[in-house]
Parts: structure tokens; sequence; C-alpha cells
């Protein structure tokens, strides 16, 4: 009899940490999609390896492909993750790391500078993942239900439209977007790409669980024919012929899929419902800054705001969500916007949909102001 605690000790994950990091270049043009900054304090990894750590998987490894150094530096060991371990643990798996490893332009090639390590592993299950959703995931009911069905293949999709952000996406990214057929067995039938159709669709969420052995035949495979993604060379034209389920995934899900959806939602974060969706269930774990509480000054006017701590807020703020550090100065008004990690907005001046990345600095009496469609971007260390 195949327990839970058998499930979850015998599966190892890997993630593609840069998969769709062309959907925002604003964001990750000196960072990956994996280590974009959300909810005030935490990067989207922390949200998959936090909870794959909560489903007993303890062995990951992250696939890195290009400007890795701050996802690097946010993981460090993986200490605040309890992923410290002599056997297993976290890996980071930079191009040219081994003699097998290089720099890949898919999931097939990644996966096969791996098929070494692969072998040498003892785990029955691979849990497959990006990292541009922020979600509380259960893994362990995920590999409960994959072994129950006996399915070769599991992947994991959500019920909706299509988000705006993907139609516009190039053919040349990391992967691609799919949505899956199923029969009433929910057994997938069919897997389609780039869907552009509007309804309703069962929209894969790019996390999948395999049999180690049975990806390491199939990639070894895919490998040699010249394939570049998984799901479209390799998991599609086999529907068929292997077992595959598709497992529904009904939680609260941020997906990012443009600096416009990255907005909206964090700002659906400053709604307690949706917050309380989020974060309910294990806790969320990031890399531990030991700063003092935000300081609210006297005469500070504040007004439903997420606030990390490290900062001080002597100006006005309003629906926004501010990171660790941030500074508001005396006078200065803060509306609607995203300010993040030690952005310093001097005196008098005044921000209304605006999204401030890391050591920004807006000087005293200077306005910016967006809208709700088109938030206005300032660059990381850039001085207004």
């Amino acid at each position: 009899m195949v327990t839970s605690k058998t499930i979850n000790t015998s599966a190892m994950g890997i993630i593609f940490p840069n998969s769709y990091d062309g959907l925002v270049p604003e964001l990750t043009g000196i960072r990956l999609m994996a280590s974009i900054p959300f909810a005030s304090r935490y990067r989207l990894i922390d949200f998959v390896l936090s909870s794959m750590v909560h489903g007993g998987i303890d062995n990951v490894s992250v696939m890195v492909q290009r400007n890795y150094l701050s996802l690097m530096d946010h993981l460090g060991s993986g200490r605040a993750w309890d992923l410290t371990r002599k056997n297993g643990g976290l890996n980071i798996i930079p191009p040219y790391a081994e003699k097998e490893s290089k720099l890949f332009n898919g999931h097939v090639e990644a996966l096969a500078s791996l098929l070494k390590y692969l072998k040498e592993r003892k785990e029955k299950y691979v849990v497959l993942s990006n990292a541009n959703y922020a979600m509380n995931f259960d893994f362990r009911a995920l590999l409960k239900e994959h072994v129950e069905s006996g399915a070769d293949v599991t992947m994991v999709y959500r019920e909706e439209e299509i988000p705006e952000g993907l139609h516009a996406q190039s053919e040349d990214m990391m992967d691609l977007y799919y949505t899956i057929d199923m029969n009433q067995h929910g057994r997938v039938t069919y897997v389609y790409m780039n869907r552009r159709d509007p309804g309703v669709y069962n929209h894969c969420m790019n996390i999948t669980v395999i049999d180690r052995e049975l990806l390491i035949e199939l990639v070894h495979v895919a490998y040699v024919r010249g394939d570049v993604y998984f799901t479209r060379d390799v998991l599609a034209p086999k529907v068929n012929e292997l077992n595959v389920h598709g497992y529904k995934f009904e939680g609260y899900a941020a997906e990012i899929t443009g600096l416009k959806s990255y907005f909206e939602e964090n700002m659906k974060l400053l709604k307690s419902e949706n917050l309380d969706a989020l974060f309910d269930g294990p806790s969320i774990y990031t890399k531990i800054r030991d700063d003092n509480p935000t300081v609210y000054v006297t005469g500070c006017k504040v007004k439903n705001i997420m606030a990390a701590d490290g900062g001080q807020i002597s100006g006005e703020v309003e629906n926004s969500v501010l990171f660790r550090g941030v500074k508001i100065g005396k006078g200065a008004k803060v509306k609607n916007c995203i300010i993040m990690q030690d952005t310093v907005i001097e005196d008098g001046a005044v921000l209304e949909y605006v999204i401030a990345d890391k050591d920004v600095r807006v000087t005293a009496g200077k306005e910016l102001k967006g809208n709700e469609a088109f938030p206005v971007f300032v660059g990381k260390g850039q001085e207004i």
C-alpha cells in the first residue's frame, strides 16, 4: 500500500525560474521571473519553493539560465526553506556548471543536462514547475492523486479565460502556454498551444508530475531528436500513448503575464479576502532581513496599505504596496503605487499609479502620475 508519507518522500522538484521572462521585460532586464518582488516582502519563487517543502519535496534543483545573480543571492544555501542538506536540499544549477550543463534553449535541453543526475537519484517521481505564479499549492494532494490515478503524467490546470498578457507573447520565449481537453475520466486527450479563441479553458499552470525513469527515457529520445519544448514536443504528441491526467487547481493564484497584471495582482492583495486566500495555508518562506518595524511618523496618513518592515512613513500613503526599507518623506503623497525595496520618496513628491523598482529615489517636489491601465515604471536605481 502506498502511503502519503511514501509518496511525498519519493518526489524531487525541478524549477525553471527563467520561463516567461519575456512577458515582463521591465522587471526581468536585471533579474529573472522567479526573483520578481511580490506582496511587499516575497519573490515569486518563494511560493512554489515553500509549497514544495511543505509537500515533503526536500530535493529541489533550480535550473537558472540568465540574470540569476539576484536569485542566487535571495536563495543562498536554502536555509530559509530548510533546504540546507548534505543529501538533496537546494541545488542551483547555472549554465556550464558541469560539462553536461550549458545555456539551454528550452526545457528539453535543460533536462538533458540533468540526465546523469536524474539517473543517480532514488526518488520515484519528479515535479516540474515554472515560477510565474504566486500561490499556496498542496503538492501532497497532487502527488497522492497522481499515484492513485495510475497516471504516467499529471498536468495541473485552472479553469479560466486565457490571461490577456499571454496573447501578446512572442514565439521565441522559453515556453509556450497550453490548454488541455480531457475525457470524463480526467484523462488528457489533446494539448493546445497558444489558444487565442475567447472562452474559458483548462489553462495549464506548467506544473507536471512524471515518473523519474519515464522522464529520463523521454528526455533522452527528445534531445537526440532535437526537440526543444517538453510539453509541446514530448507530451502533446504522446497523449494517446501515455496515460496523461489533468489535476484541477481551485485555490487562489496570481499569475504574472505582464507589467499590467503584476500591478493588478499586487493591488488585489489590498483586499483582505484575496490576501487571506493566498496566505491561508502553510507559511510562505522568504529570505530573512533583520529590520526594525516600519516607523509611522506623527502626522502621517495611511489608508489601505501593505507595508513591510524597515521603512519610515512621514507623508500620505493610500492603496499601495511598500516593500522593505521604503522611506516616504514629509508632505509626500503616494497613491495606488508599488514601491520596492529601499526606495526613497522625498518630501513633497507626488506619485500615483507608479511602480518603482528597488533603490529608486524620487526627489523633493517631483510628480509622477500614470493610470490604472498604464502605470508608470521607474527602473532600479534611477533618480527622478
